[in-house]
């Protein structure tokens, strides 16, 4: 929102100038220009000689602008998320578990490291336990392997390996982007047999596609998966942080179009 014509200054009505919010979040103040110019961080008000300045609300979607782009999200996509969350402290309260989660898995991490450098100070035997302790990436195995056989882990995880290093970045950014839909789906009321909430689901089911074979992603599968989008809070916020009800609104689409087309 721009400075109105009242006789409150620009000071008063947005504290923080452009440059200290750049020093303080670490971004330039060039980016801070750009983010007003494509609508993406409108400043607050302009006050003498053209200074950006910034109210506290302006301050909070910065934060959230950094957090989405750590995630990995292009301008364009965090400006649908926040476009389309109304409820700050909702969504920040999502990002918090999140990054709690990965607090812990960081710390766990950094311990087993620092462990295996006593260790090969010390000269001692490692231990496989404390070694990769916050590493692991098969602890979903016993699931995959209960829900889908018992090869199935073992399929995906070479499927995965397989990939280099742009490959799997290309495989998370549309899961990134697909979670940015439901969010969009979520927030427009649209219904999940709407055209919007197919396009969602195809999506869903294309980019599911690349690690299962066809013939086995069928239409119960597909709904399984759907179901524990909301149920398992582990793939909830998969989908939740990019906005309140991403993660029913895709399933509720999956489930219709599982039912209309699978």
């Amino acid at each position: 929102m721009r400075e109105s014509t009242d006789t409150a200054s620009p000071a008063a009505k947005a504290p923080h100038g452009i440059a200290d919010v750049a020093r303080s979040a670490g971004v330039s103040s060039r980016t801070l220009r750009h983010y007003d110019a494509i609508g993406l961080l409108p400043a607050t008000a302009v006050g003498d000689g053209g200074l950006r300045r910034y109210d506290d609300r302006a301050l909070v979607r910065l934060q959230r602008i950094l957090l989405l782009r750590g995630l990995g999200l292009g301008l364009p996509a965090i400006r649908e998320v926040l476009d389309g969350e109304l409820d700050d402290v909702a969504a920040l309260t999502a990002h918090v578990a999140w990054l709690e989660r990965e607090r812990d898995r960081l710390a766990r991490q950094l311990a087993a490291v620092r462990t295996t450098i006593t260790r090969l100070r010390k000269g001692e035997d490692m231990n496989t336990d404390d070694t990769f302790d916050g590493f692991d990436q098969s602890r979903f195995r016993a699931e995959v392997e209960e829900r889908w056989g018992a090869d199935a882990w073992q399929r995906g995880t070479t499927w995965w390996d397989a990939k280099d290093a742009a490959g799997k970045e290309a495989f998370q950014a549309e899961q990134r982007a697909i979670a940015v839909d439901a969010a969009a789906l979520a927030a427009s009321g649209d219904g999940p047999a709407s055209s919007r909430g197919v396009a969602l689901a195809r999506r869903q089911f294309a980019w599911l596609a690349q690690a299962t074979p066809p013939a086995e992603l069928t239409a119960e599968r597909f709904r399984t998966l759907a179901d524990m989008y909301v149920a398992d809070e582990r793939f909830t916020h998969a989908y939740e942080w990019a906005g309140a009800g991403a993660a029913r609104a895709l399933r509720d689409a999956m489930h219709a179009f599982g039912d209309a087309e699978l």
